[in-house]
């Protein structure tokens, strides 16, 4: 119970003492953690605005309230959807590759190896993983609610028949910041979740091939259900903030 507390505390340490890692390293788990999610960010999010919409229509248009459903889509996008969503797909993406890699370097002892040169695995290896998660999650967030109000936006102006200028100004009026705010902040803790959830089952995979499907399964679970408890605890906090 202690090692994971222990993990995150080097890995804290090693931030605060500006952990040396290659640019180069650095650069290219960016474009993994950035770039090359997009295709996949853009479909689910964008699919789940429309079932969203979908589902509102549903009851919404009983009571001739269908314009509404900009309002719920918008909402639902910005405070939930577009962040759970998004670290899902990071977890099951991401996640589950950094646990693969450092749980092959671990197998064929290039962990070792690092701490033999005198360099710290955790600063070398972990530190680039989370710092970028942090930067990328945030941005895949906003990139997410855009494309889960484009999704709405499609259903709710074809199926509903509502013009586009009312539909685009009730989702304007029901996003706030406060919404955005609270999404934003989700986005940020999962990142950090996410990352370390990898790096840690990697780093502590048995050694050979059982073992690094073994770290790779647990990083995608424990990302998804650590994203799952981690947004209920943040929807008790908001509640109790009134926001």
């Amino acid at each position: 119970m202690l090692r994971p507390v222990a993990f995150v505390g080097e890995v804290v340490l090693a931030a605060t003492r500006g952990g040396a890692f290659r640019a180069r390293d650095f650069n290219r788990v960016l474009a993994d953690a950035g770039a090359r999610a997009l295709p996949i960010v853009t479909v689910v999010n964008m699919l789940v605005g429309a079932i969203l919409a979908f589902v509102g229509a549903v009851q919404l248009v009983k009571f001739g309230a269908g314009i509404f459903v900009a309002d719920g889509v918008a909402i639902a996008a910005a405070r939930e959807m577009a962040a759970v969503i998004t670290a899902v797909v990071m977890a099951g993406r991401t996640g589950a590759a950094f646990a693969a890699e450092l749980a092959t370097m671990q197998a064929n002892e290039e962990v070792d190896a690092l701490k033999v040169l005198g360099i710290d695995p955790i600063a070398w290896l972990v530190l680039p993983r989370v710092l970028a998660l942090i930067l990328m999650l945030p941005l895949l967030y906003a990139y997410g609610v855009a494309t889960g109000l484009f999704g709405g936006f499609l259903v709710g102006s074809t199926m509903l028949q509502v013009s586009p200028a009312a539909y685009f100004d009730r989702t304007l009026n029901a996003l706030s910041w406060a919404h955005l705010g609270l999404g934003l902040s989700k986005s940020f803790a999962f990142g950090v979740l996410v990352a370390l959830a990898g790096c840690y089952c990697g780093l502590t995979a048995q050694r050979h091939a059982a073992g690094v499907g073994l770290a790779t399964t647990r990083a995608v679970v424990i990302g998804i259900v650590g994203v799952i408890a981690l947004d209920a605890v943040f929807a008790i906090c908001a509640n109790a903030l009134n926001i």
